[in-house]
């Protein structure tokens, strides 16, 4: 994630240059659903090439660190830089480390020596507890140890499939960061994904929001009208249809005011329904998205069809009406 956005930063170690060596950094990309559904929060992933061998002033500021299946990768002098690079440079607030438990090796029948040609080595369970024991104390933080993929129940002793140290530090860390100005890392990809804290997102949301609260209440509407209208049928008692229809034209909605009120409720004047924008932003989801009335009316004008003093949108009963008669043919 990257450093601009205010929620808490994390940065992934090693687990994403697979997405490089495999040329596959398109998925890294937002999905489709990421543009249709956008995050409340905002997220930048940038994708860095370097050593974590190595301290780089870009690997600052971040709240947690995630090294999943990487030590296994390193060299004996790699590893041994390791801790004083992530645990005593970076120092986040929480380091989650994984490696392959070796104990398991024998439960897998293709792996031989290692479960990768790159592997340079894999633990057993005390291995990697004793070398997490001892960066955690030597950095101030506590570590408790989990995993991934149960054994058989026949043979539960050989431990987890994937052993897991999550690390968290004691203290808040005191003084001024290491000093550090030379870059050692590339950056070679960057993306934003779509977010609520991007006004076009935020407007696109509001107004899908808006269309379809408004399409409902119109429906609602129409549906009552039509069960009075059919109730009316019923209580005249005549065989003319031209009774008929005089007395259809008086039947009136009780809850019908002028349109100016932006306190009124929504009513139907001829073919269109107006909804004041009073009823819409009283919707918790609208109201949640927007926050004020102002910031309401402001991402909606010009998207939809307002009335001529702006505080009410208007639906087009034409095309519900159709909609209602297939529904109701169904």
């Amino acid at each position: 994630m990257g450093k601009d956005s205010k929620e808490p930063n994390t940065v992934i170690l090693g687990g994403l240059c697979v997405a490089v060596n495999c040329g596959e950094r398109h998925k890294l990309y937002p999905l489709p659903g990421d543009y249709l559904q956008p995050s409340e929060r905002s997220l930048t992933v940038i994708l860095h090439q370097g050593s974590v061998a190595q301290k780089d002033p870009c690997m600052l500021g971040f709240d947690m660190v995630t090294c999943i299946e990487l030590i296994e990768h390193l060299e004996v002098k790699e590893l041994e830089k390791f801790p004083e690079v992530v645990f005593g440079f970076m120092s986040p607030a929480m380091i989650v480390i994984t490696t392959p438990n070796s104990e398991f090796n024998p439960l897998l029948p293709t792996v031989t020596l290692f479960r990768h040609p790159d592997h340079k080595f894999e633990w057993n369970r005390a291995q990697f507890q004793n070398w997490a024991l001892d960066a955690a104390a030597r950095y101030d933080y506590t570590v408790e140890f989990t995993g991934l993929g149960a054994p058989p129940l026949e043979e539960d002793g050989v431990g987890f499939c994937t052993q897991i140290g999550v690390f968290v530090r004691k203290s808040l860390k005191n003084g001024e960061p290491e000093k550090c100005k030379e870059h050692v890392y590339k950056p070679i990809f960057k993306a934003v994904y779509p977010s609520l804290q991007d006004e076009k997102y935020l407007q696109t949301a509001v107004v899908n929001e808006v269309v379809r609260t408004s399409q409902t209440i119109a429906r609602r509407l129409l549906v009552n009208r039509k069960s009075k209208i059919k109730k009316g049928c019923n209580d005249v008692e005549t065989d003319c249809p031209f009774l008929a229809s005089c007395f259809l034209k008086d039947v009136k909605d009780p809850s019908r005011t002028k349109a100016d009120n932006p306190l009124m409720e929504p009513f139907i004047n001829g073919q269109t329904v107006f909804v004041p924008l009073a009823k819409i932003f009283s919707i918790p989801k609208v109201k949640q998205l927007c926050g004020t009335s102002e910031t309401l009316s402001k991402l909606i004008t010009g998207k939809v069809a307002l009335s001529n003093d702006g505080s009410a949108l208007l639906i087009d009963t034409e095309y519900e009406n159709e909609e209602l008669e297939l529904y109701n043919g169904l």
